[in-house]
């Protein structure tokens, strides 16, 4: 008992509090009580009954001890005990969308962290996309403006894909415009209806409009949070108008837009410990918050089982003895008539279940034995089918025997399925081809073990295939699911067609076909033996196969390589067009 106290454990303890009721109702019964029994001291015992009328009393010191009962196992129902534990799926633990936003003005070209910025930045995004765990991850870039490289994805290991394309050459306009790519973050979060997200900006400086930027993000919900690029001394690089300008790292606006955004401004640093200090790796939850322990050993987690369930039975049955007077007896009926439902839903030997009709038993077996047969467990799907009655269940078994082999008990489940339905097109073309193949197998000669095959036959020559003109199945019949007493019956599927029965071979034809196949493969090997000797040959000069088939695709091969060689090395080709047309639409005012 101390054992089952120290493992039981309450999911919602807090309905407990609900215990403290139970003594006040008891105290209000019995006050209820006394009041009724004053007249008892001023009236004699035998003129009582006819001088008061009196309530139909529900079982006195019983009635509240079946409603105290009752309440008990509400409240502890409402707790949620539960006294074992189970594996808890790690369900809504992924991080939030991560939304990066990387800065390709020329300011990037500046090599203060050498090479550049920018190859430090793309090294940087590539570890983190490799790193990222669940969650969706999306990555827009900005200059003047800001614009979607990929959308908000869960693979963000494809992402990387694009960062060798990403330089300030494809961008329609120099600049450093951090409040537009702010904006363009938030919208694709919105757009994604993601109530929380991460915003990460890699820059160099943010000014005011960003920070106010920032902070309407905060407010929506989405954190933003800063990878500084460079160093405070910074260094020369030239700007989109080929003069050189100096670029340098604002840790104070950077700090500062951080903070309006509810975020950590982070250094760029060689190894991913700024990617640590943001958390926007996607690591997962602590499994040990909302009542989820971590198993030993396992390698996972653990969460109490919510067993209250088991407290709601007698709650119903002790409501229902509340309704009206023999309610005890109608539920000890209806308890005592459990073990007999089975017994009178059954319909063709199949028996049913108290949760389940003898037809819908009936279609699980068939779907069962649909799936042995899928999963190439021919005998398990034969046994499954056997013990179910009508046309489909011997015609699909009659499939599962011929695909193990046995002909003769395939035949009569063919024969089972004609007789109870006459006229199946199925079972009769596949009895046909099942008997053909029986028929063209010889008998097993004397002192032969009648389960070998016969000398110069192969191991599989008694079984049934496509080529033998035996059938071959392929899917069972399905079975039709079983339909409400309101809903007519399903038409039957149409017969798929069938291959004309093949004629018998004879041995004699078996052998002459052996030396046709030997005479036809020496005719293909001297064939190719002069094939051979002719190609040693000098060719003669204004033959037409002067020159020789390598040769000439060899030379096919080199035009290729140099028509690709010639053509230019462009892969932010594609990213720049897209960007210039969305540039020219927002600056002609058609969207933003």
């Amino acid at each position: 008992m101390i054992a089952l106290l120290d493992g039981l454990h309450f999911t919602r303890p807090l309905w407990l509090w609900a215990l403290l009721v139970l003594p006040v109702l008891a105290g209000c019964w019995w006050a209820r009580r006394r009041n009724a029994d004053v007249w008892r001291s001023a009236i004699d015992a035998h003129l009582l009954p006819h001088l008061i009328e009196r309530r139909v009393d529900r079982g006195g010191l019983l009635g509240l001890a079946g409603w105290m009962l009752a309440a008990l196992c509400a409240v502890l129902a409402l707790a949620g005990p539960g006294w074992r534990q189970l594996p808890a799926p790690l369900q809504g633990t992924t991080s939030a969308p991560l939304v990066v936003a990387l800065e390709l003005s020329t300011a990037t070209n500046a090599g203060d962290l050498p090479p550049s910025r920018l190859l430090q930045a793309r090294a940087k995004l590539a570890g983190l996309f490799a790193a990222r765990g669940p969650g969706e991850t999306a990555l827009l870039v900005f200059a003047d403006d800001a614009f979607t490289v990929a959308p908000l994805t869960e693979d963000a290991a494809n992402l990387a894909l694009y960062l060798d394309a990403l330089s300030p050459d494809v961008m329609p306009a120099d600049g450093q415009r951090t409040d537009r790519a702010i904006e363009q973050a938030t919208r694709l979060l919105r757009q994604r209806g993601a109530t929380q997200g991460e915003i990460l900006l890699m820059a160099s400086q943010a000014d005011s409009a960003a920070i106010s930027e920032a902070a309407t993000a905060a407010r929506m919900g989405y954190r933003v949070s800063a990878l500084g690029l460079g160093t405070p001394e910074g260094a020369a690089h030239r700007d989109g108008t080929g003069g050189l300008a100096h670029a340098r790292l604002d840790v104070p606006s950077l700090e500062a837009l951080a903070a309006a955004g509810g975020g950590r401004y982070v250094r760029l640093t060689a190894d991913d410990a700024d990617l640590r200090a943001l958390d926007v790796q996607g690591t997962r939850a602590d499994p040990t918050s909302s009542g989820v322990t971590p198993a030993s050993g396992a390698g996972g987690a653990l969460r109490w089982a919510d067993q209250g369930y088991w407290f709601v039975l007698p709650l119903l049955c002790l409501v229902l003895l509340a309704f009206r007077r023999g309610g005890a007896l109608m539920a000890v009926a209806c308890i005592a008539l459990l073990p007999v439902l089975p017994s009178v839903a059954q319909e063709a030997g199949i028996e049913g279940t108290p949760w389940r009709r003898a037809d819908q038993v009936e279609h699980a077996r068939m779907l069962e034995g649909t799936e042995a047969y899928r999963a190439g467990r021919y005998a398990d799907a034969a046994q499954r089918w056997a013990t179910l009655p009508g046309a489909e269940a011997a015609y699909n078994r009659g499939n599962a025997l011929a695909k193990q082999g046995e002909l003769d008990a395939a035949i009569d489940a063919y024969d089972a399925a004609l007789r109870l339905r006459p006229g199946m097109a199925d079972a009769e073309a596949n009895r046909a081809a099942v008997d053909a193949a029986r028929r063209r197998t010889p008998p097993p000669g004397p002192g032969q073990d009648p389960r070998a095959p016969p000398h110069g036959q192969p191991q599989d020559a008694g079984r049934p295939s496509p080529g033998d003109g035996a059938p071959s199945p392929g899917q069972p019949r399905q079975p039709s699911p079983p339909a409400s007493p309101d809903t007519p019956p399903a038409p039957a599927p149409a017969p798929p067609e069938t291959t004309p029965e093949p004629a018998p071979a004879s041995p004699n034809d078996a052998e002459a076909q052996r030396q046709a196949d030997a005479a036809q493969r020496e005719r293909m090997q001297r064939a190719l033996d002069a094939r051979n000797a002719a190609g040693d040959e000098t060719p003669q000069a204004g033959a037409p196969d002067a020159v020789p088939r390598d040769t000439a695709d060899a030379e096919r091969r080199q035009a290729n390589d140099a028509l690709l060689r010639r053509l230019p090395d462009d892969p932010g080709g594609l990213l720049r067009a897209k960007f210039r047309l969305e540039h020219e639409r927002r600056r002609n005012g058609e969207t933003r």
